[in-house]
């Protein structure tokens, strides 16, 4: 990838701002633009946080007003009831 990479998703710190990019890989099932940081280092992040990637339509359409899309809150809340039912059941839930 010979063009600028921009971090656009409005809560990252780096938001607005050019990266330095290495590579573009799916890792861990999430697909990961890997750049260096200030101090040299190769990190990751989502590519879909970059340009590389058409913006999130709720990230456009939220403004930067909601920092949570309602899918992954639905998500998580799933995950903390199948946590409380494996405490509640002493581990043997799955």
């Amino acid at each position: 990838m010979t063009t600028p990479v921009r971090i656009t998703h409005p809560f990252h710190p780096l938001f607005g701002q050019e990266i330095a990019f290495v590579e573009r890989r799916v890792r861990w099932g999430d697909d990961l633009i890997f750049y260096r940081d200030r101090h040299g280092y190769v990190t990751a992040l989502p590519t879909r946080w970059t340009n590389v990637e058409a913006e999130d339509p709720f990230v456009v359409v939220s403004a930067g007003r909601s920092p949570f899309r309602v899918a992954d809150l639905i998500d998580l809340a799933v995950l903390i009831t199948n946590f409380q039912l494996e405490i509640q059941s002493g581990g043997e839930h799955r």
